[in-house]
């Protein structure tokens, strides 16, 4: 056990059903930022030691497309997951900045997905919620690498299947949805998922009801519309074909997705099919607007822009005032109309707390 120094900036994130995510600072290396994952006791008890055991597999993951956890550390309200900082926004947003973009760049992405999970599937862990709004770049660098974030749904496997109905509607495996035993293929499908729509800017399979989009997915009932695949080479739609298999034993593994010429060799078209994909995901995002966090990169330009200095910011000694886990939640708002001064919604604790060294 030792004291990691940190400032806690008290500026949200994001806010889920179980937890919030912070900024914090590190004291101890001046401008290191990283994000703090705080989940409330309360709501996952009972749930402990399952928790436990996943912290300790997630804390040995070391991949360069992984987003790390750092440390862990807990106080009587509170566990708190000490994370790397990503601020180069999600996936589905950058493509539509970007102003150019051709098959070869989608290859590029899903290559850096599948070898992330790739190495999960080899570490025996199954994400089980590989989505758009999970993959975010690095860095707002031009040539910033993707990286997989958020393993709240994901379970070490003991075994080689798994009966848990989870995921997210739209990217979820056909098994799940039919109640049947899974495994590491799931996430394969997801990642197929997300290659068509890289391809064509909408999602293969769409209904208002969800009980009509879940019988869509499990019957497989996906198409290569035209005219809006027409430009696409056949070598991509014969990958998302292996990778979206109704059948997981006939779906392709990580390995063999990562073998195909499309991935591998040089069959991805350079053409560039940036206005007809991107028009679409302007359209798709915006649907999933509302559910969208607040994003760390809109946190740090805002950071910059109010230039906090360590002699400027309010510092409240954790000896003396609330320890970091008393926190008023009214002060954590993503809504700056709450107040006409943006630096209402910062605050700083600069406190000392003991944690826990993760299983190495």
């Amino acid at each position: 056990m030792f004291k990691l120094k940190c400032k806690l900036l008290l500026l949200l994130l994001f806010r889920g059903a179980f937890s919030k995510v912070i900024l914090a600072e590190s004291k101890t290396r001046q401008g290191l930022l990283v994000a703090i994952k705080c989940i409330d006791k309360k709501l996952v008890k009972g749930k402990e030691e399952s928790m436990q055991n996943e912290i300790n597999v997630l804390s040995r993951l070391r991949h360069p497309n992984i987003v790390r956890l750092i440390e862990t550390f807990e106080d009587k309200s509170n566990y708190y997951l000490v994370m790397d900082l990503v601020t180069g926004g999600e996936l589905f947003d950058r493509i539509v900045a970007k102003g150019s973009y051709s098959e070869r760049d989608a290859s590029n992405l899903i290559r850096q997905v599948l070898d992330a999970v790739n190495y999960l599937h080899m570490n025996d862990i199954v994400h089980r919620d590989i989505k758009p709004e999970n993959l975010l770049y690095q860095s707002p660098d031009p040539d910033s690498k993707i990286m997989i974030s958020d393993f709240g749904l994901s379970k070490s496997v003991e075994s080689d299947v798994m009966a848990t109905a989870c995921g997210t509607p739209g990217y979820v495996a056909p098994e799940v949805l039919a109640q049947q035993p899974y495994g590491k293929a799931v996430d394969v499908w997801s990642i197929g998922v997300i290659a068509y729509i890289l391809l064509c800017g909408y999602p293969p399979f769409y209904d208002e009801n969800d009980i009509n989009l879940f019988a869509q997915i499990m019957r497989g009932e996906y198409e290569f519309d035209s005219p809006y695949w027409d430009e696409i080479s056949e070598s991509a739609k014969d990958f998302i074909s292996h990778l979206m298999c109704v059948d997981p034993d006939h779906r392709y593994t990580c390995k063999e997705a990562l073998a195909h010429p499309w991935i591998s060799g040089d069959t991805a078209s350079k053409k560039d099919i940036y206005t007809s994909v991107s028009e679409k995901l302007k359209k798709l995002t915006v649907r999933q607007q509302w559910k969208k966090a607040y994003h760390a990169a809109a946190a740090v330009r805002m950071l910059q822009q109010l230039r906090i200095s360590r002699d400027e910011a309010h510092v409240i000694d954790n000896r003396q005032k609330n320890p970091p886990h008393a926190v008023d939640d009214s002060q954590l708002t993503t809504d700056s109309s709450k107040s006409n001064n943006e630096t209402d919604q910062l605050k700083i604790v600069e406190s000392d707390v003991k944690l826990k060294s993760p299983a190495t």
